[in-house]
């Protein structure tokens, strides 16, 4: 059964035969391997080109930026799904990143479209019109503005802050960043709120700056998160705190649906 469309029957990603193992075009033994970092590799992966020393630059920037934020939600699943499965590290790992949606990890993919939203209507306006138009259409869905906020962080976030100076002094051109920091001194006025631009807005912001494409912004995040769920499930094997954080839930919840007659409630 035909699904879909089926026009495109080629691929330009990968190729080998018996003696060569062909990356974008590259012999990956001979040009890649022990040559370019892992960093370099992602890049060189998605556009086929290696990054020039600023791209390169910003990118790791952003993978150590985002890679590791505590015991948030993904990370709970990852380490209680490991308690019940050691044997599945790889279930493990996949239930973590099954956890990152809007709320974690994939505000940056929203919050650069946003961006280029605006630096595309700064081309026939001001950046502050610009600025303004996109966030009215996103507030006219309903829709809040993706990147902005933080319940930690009020004043900066002290991430983004970092990643604004490495991309300034890697002397990659602004237009994101400003696009950025332009919604931001608008969001007072228009939403009520002081909204600090967080990491996730960030991100965004100095890859689009950097070259890095748009529909791949989600990767980012996600990749560097892999290495930090890898880390809390090698800690896991020896300091487990899965069942810990199990247990934790189920004493933090009340039950409050109907009961037998005559039921009384255990310790739990």
């Amino acid at each position: 059964m035909k699904i879909g469309r089926q026009e495109h029957r080629s691929s330009a990603l990968s190729t080998s035969n018996a003696d060569t193992i062909v990356v974008r075009g590259k012999d990956l033994c001979r040009d890649l391997i022990g040559q370019v970092s892992f960093t370099d590799y992602l890049w060189f992966l998605l556009s086929g080109e290696l990054p020039q020393p600023a791209q390169r630059r910003v990118l790791d920037a952003t993978l150590v930026a985002i890679a590791e934020h505590g015991l948030v939600p993904s990370v709970q699943a990852s380490r209680m799904t490991y308690a019940a499965a050691p044997e599945a590290l790889q279930g493990a790992v996949a239930a973590g990143l099954l956890g990152c949606g809007s709320v974690i990890l994939g505000a940056a993919e929203d919050a650069g479209r946003l961006l280029a939203d605006v630096v595309a209507r700064s081309a026939d306006s001001d950046p502050e019109s610009a600025a303004t138009a996109a966030i009215t259409t996103l507030r006219v869905a309903r829709k809040p503005v993706p990147g902005y906020g933080h319940p930690l962080h009020k004043g900066e976030d002290p991430r983004a802050t970092r990643l604004f100076a490495v991309a300034t002094e890697a002397g990659l051109p602004d237009a994101h960043r400003r696009a950025a920091k332009q919604i931001e001194v608008l969001l007072p006025a228009i939403t009520g709120k002081s909204l600090v631009m967080n990491v996730s807005a960030a991100i965004p912001a100095v890859l689009l700056d950097a070259g890095f494409p748009l529909g791949a912004l989600k990767g980012v995040p996600l990749l560097a998160r892999t290495a930090s769920l890898v880390a809390h499930l090698l800690e896991e094997q020896t300091k487990p705190i899965g069942f810990v954080l199990s247990n934790a839930a189920a004493k933090a919840i009340d039950y409050d649906g109907p009961v037998p007659p005559g039921f009384v409630r255990g310790d739990s």
